[in-house]
């Protein structure tokens, strides 16, 4: 029997990808609602109760009152927005956090999917800390740079030069600027750390893709670890993992080189080259003479850090094959 799930918001960006990877599936039946109807209260709450599932790809405070609605015990909700990544009860839609977390999520009701930078940087931080190789308290950078159909609707219409005056010329476009990211503080808890880095991220001209650089002077950390003892942790921390790839220390070396000219490897640090995907790549370079290193991540701000994630989080919270509809 076909699980029913309803996507409440499946008209933005995340939902239509949501919907993409879900269509057609045996499993599930797709409930969908008259767009007359769907910001009409009764109409939703009563497909939501139907539902096995329901996803939500909605502002904070919609997806907030949308929780409301939801008076079924049986009903899972999976909320694509910031709400509630931090709050009591709802289980962290981060997979490969740790050894515990697919079981967390399996086994709630209410599951908040990460935000796109926050499961990078958590990604590259969480192994480090959980390795004994960055302590908790240690005064950290995070910088960003992401494909500008994160920011909806009206950010692809600017930079797509849809909306008059003419959009937007930029190349690349700092923000959060008041250093108060919305996502800071899932970083912070999942990321085991005590207290939030400093976080740049950015826009760049291009539709979807990101990196995320956690950038270390590894000669002042405790024990002053190698680029290969990063890599290391995360090879440990990540080993068996479908969707999240750890690239080992010579193929590293060849993307160094790619960058300044070499042919090859220059791919696998293309912001775009994981669209259209669940995956996630990591990478470590490391100067040895000047003690630093770099940590790298790179991903789809819709795949894996958007509405891949839900697909994945959807999968085991109804008990389905974790990577259907993935790959």
């Amino acid at each position: 029997m076909s699980a029913k799930v309803f996507i409440d918001g499946e008209a933005g960006t995340t939902g239509l990808q949501i919907r993409q990877r879900l269509e057609g599936r045996p499993d599930i039946a797709l409930l969908t609602i008259d767009p007359e109807h769907r910001k009409d209260r009764s109409a939703r709450a009563e497909i939501m109760n139907l539902a096995d599932a329901v996803i939500l790809c909605l502002p904070d405070d919609a997806a907030r009152e949308a929780v409301t609605l939801v008076t079924n015990p049986a009903t899972r909700i999976i909320d694509a927005s910031t709400a509630h990544r931090v709050f009591p009860g709802w289980a962290y839609g981060f997979a490969e956090l740790d050894g515990d977390q697919r079981a967390k999520i399996a086994g709630a009701t209410r599951i908040a999917n990460p935000g796109c930078y926050a499961t990078g940087a958590i990604a590259l931080i969480r192994p480090l800390v959980d390795a004994g190789l960055l302590p908790a308290d240690w005064p950290l950078v995070v910088n960003g740079i992401s494909g500008y159909s994160g920011g909806g609707k009206g950010l692809i219409a600017e930079f797509e030069q849809q909306t008059p005056p003419p959009g937007s010329h930029d190349a690349f476009r700092p923000y959060g600027l008041t250093l108060s990211h919305k996502h800071l503080p899932e970083i912070v808890r999942y990321g085991a750390i005590n207290e939030a880095p400093i976080f740049t991220p950015s826009v760049g001209r291009f539709a979807q893709g990101m990196i995320i650089e956690l950038p270390l002077h590894l000669g002042r950390l405790p024990g002053k670890p190698k680029a290969e003892d990063l890599t290391a942790a995360y090879e440990k921390h990540y080993a068996g993992e479908r969707f999240i790839e750890v690239l080992g220390v010579d193929d590293a070396a060849e993307v160094q080189k790619a960058r300044a000219g070499a042919a090859g490897f220059h791919a696998l640090i293309d912001p775009e080259n994981l669209n259209d995907t669940n995956r996630l790549r990591i990478m470590v370079f490391g100067n040895e003479t000047n003690g630093q290193g770099l940590a790298l991540a790179l991903l789809d701000n819709l795949g894996k850090g958007a509405s891949g994630a839900a697909v994945q989080n959807l999968n085991l919270s109804l008990g389905l094959p974790e990577a259907s509809g993935l790959e």
